[in-house]
C-alpha cells in the first residue's frame, strides 16, 4: 500500500453556485477534516480574484495547495485572454490535464464572473451546468439536489445557496454551517 493509501487524508468542503436573477452567488463551508478530525472549521474556499481588473469568483474543494496553484493559473489565463473566463477556464482545463505536474493536483474549481458559471475538473472537463446550479466537494450532491428543489421558488439566488448549504451541512459530516459567500451581477 502506498502512502497515500494508507494516509487518511483530507475531507471535506462543499461549494456551491447558483445563478438566477441576474446573480450569480457562490457560497461554502468551512469544514477541513483530517480522516475523522475537524481540523478547521473556519476555512476559506470561496474567494475573489483580479486579473486585469476582472472580477472573477473561485469557489474550490480538494487540496488547498492544489486549488491555490490553479488558481494562480488561472489568473494568469485570464490576464492573457481578458474577459474571456470560457477560454482561460479549457486553457486551464488543457493544461491541467496535459502538464506531468499539474495532472497531480486534487482538486475541483467553480468559477463565475457574474455572466458564466463553470465547474472545472483536473480530468479536463469545463462543464457549464444545468438549471444554473453547479456543486462540488463532499457535500455537493446534497447542496445540488437542495438547491435544485429551491430554484423554483420565490428565493433569491444567495437564499438558495446558503439553504442548500444548511441541507448538506445537517447530511454530510465533512460540511459544516461557516459560511463563506461570495456574488457578482451578470
Amino acid at each position: 500500500m502506498s502512502e497515500k493509501d494508507s494516509f487518511p487524508g483530507w475531507h471535506g468542503t462543499t461549494i456551491i453556485g447558483v445563478r438566477k436573477g441576474g446573480r450569480v452567488v457562490v457560497a461554502g463551508d468551512g469544514q477541513v477534516s483530517l480522516g475523522q478530525t475537524v481540523i478547521k472549521g473556519t476555512a476559506r474556499k470561496v474567494r475573489r480574484i483580479a486579473p486585469g481588473g476582472q472580477d472573477v469568483v473561485c469557489g474550490f474543494a480538494g487540496s488547498t495547495a492544489d486549488a491555490f496553484t490553479l488558481l494562480e493559473r488561472l489568473e494568469k489565463k485570464l490576464e492573457a485572454a481578458p474577459g474571456q473566463l470560457a477560454r482561460a477556464c479549457v486553457e486551464l482545463a488543457k493544461d491541467w490535464r496535459m502538464d506531468k505536474y499539474l495532472r497531480n493536483l486534487e482538486a475541483m474549481l467553480i468559477v463565475t464572473d457574474g455572466r458564466e458559471l463553470f465547474v472545472i475538473t483536473g480530468a479536463g472537463d469545463v462543464l457549464e451546468p444545468e438549471h444554473d446550479i453547479a456543486a462540488i466537494g463532499s457535500g455537493g450532491n446534497y447542496a445540488l439536489a437542495a438547491a435544485r428543489a429551491l430554484i423554483d421558488t420565490d428565493l433569491d439566488a444567495e437564499a438558495i445557496a446558503r439553504k442548500a448549504l444548511g441541507i448538506a451541512a445537517d447530511i454530510c459530516v465533512y460540511t459544516n454551517g461557516n459560511l463563506t459567500v461570495e456574488s457578482l451581477e451578470g
